[in-house]
C-alpha cells in the first residue's frame, strides 16, 4: 500500500460550529473524496498530521487512511490543505481516494541535482521557472520528485519539460516547450557600467555648466 499512513476517526457532525470545536480540541476537520464513493467527513489529531507533513519532506506521495473501529484501509493523496493565514494552524484537509488500477494526476515537485556550469565558471544566474510538474502515472509509478540535472547547464541554456529524463510509466501533461530551470548571464556587471556611465554624464553635465554660470555672473556685474 503505501510507506506513510494516518489515522482517522468518522466526523458525525459537520458545519462551522462542529470545526471550530474539533480545532480547540487541536483535531483537523477533514474531508476523503472518490469517484466510486460518497464523500466520507474525517477527524484527524493535528499533532499527528504534523508530523506527517514533517516525514513526507514536500514530496508527492499516497498516504493510507485508517479509520478508527475499522479493517478498511483507503490509499490517497493530499489534494488540498487549508491554513489560517494569521495562526498557521491547520483549517481544513481534502483528501481523494486513488485506485490501483485507475491513473492520477497529480503535482510533483521539482528537484535540482548537480551544479550549473555556466554558474560555476561563468557567473551565470540560475532561476527556476517550475518548481512543481503536472503528471499523470499509476499510483504505484508516482515519483517523490522530478530530478533534473543541470550540470551540463550553460548560460543562456534552458532545460524544458521535453528535455527531462523519461520516467517509467509517467507522463508529464505541462506544455512541452515549457522552461523548467534557466542559466541566466549575470547582470551586475551591466548594471555597475549603467552607473558609472550615468556619473560621467552628470560629471559633463556639470562641467558645461560651470562656465555658463560663469558667463551669467559677468553679464549681471555689466
Amino acid at each position: 500500500m503505501s510507506d506513510f499512513t494516518l489515522n482517522t476517526t468518522a466526523r458525525t457532525q459537520t458545519g462551522r460550529s462542529a470545526s471550530r470545536r474539533l480545532r480547540r480540541a487541536n483535531q483537523i476537520p477533514a474531508i476523503l473524496y472518490g469517484k466510486h464513493s460518497e464523500p466520507a467527513s474525517l477527524v484527524i489529531a493535528a499533532p499527528e498530521f504534523r508530523r506527517l507533513l514533517k516525514v513526507m519532506g514536500g514530496r508527492a506521495v499516497l498516504v493510507e487512511l485508517n479509520q478508527e473501529g475499522s479493517s478498511d484501509k483507503t490509499l490517497s493523496y493530499l489534494q488540498e490543505v487549508q491554513r489560517d493565514p494569521l495562526t498557521n494552524n491547520y483549517l481544513h484537509i481534502d483528501f481523494h481516494e486513488v485506485k490501483a488500477g485507475e491513473k492520477i494526476d497529480l503535482q510533483v515537485p521539482v528537484t535540482i541535482t548537480g551544479e550549473s556550469a555556466g554558474v560555476k565558471n561563468q557567473n551565470g544566474v540560475l532561476e527556476i521557472t517550475t518548481h512543481e510538474l503536472h503528471v499523470r502515472c499509476l499510483p504505484k509509478d508516482l515519483p517523490a520528485t522530478i530530478s533534473v540535472d543541470i550540470s551540463a547547464l550553460d548560460v543562456g541554456e534552458m532545460i524544458k519539460v521535453s528535455e527531462l529524463t523519461a520516467i517509467d510509466g509517467v507522463e508529464f501533461l505541462d506544455d512541452e516547450g515549457q522552461p523548467v530551470v534557466i542559466c541566466a548571464e549575470a547582470v551586475e556587471e551591466i548594471v555597475e557600467e549603467v552607473v558609472e556611465e550615468a556619473a560621467i554624464d552628470r560629471k559633463d553635465e556639470g562641467e558645461e555648466a560651470a562656465p555658463a554660470a560663469e558667463a551669467d555672473a559677468e553679464a549681471e556685474k555689466k
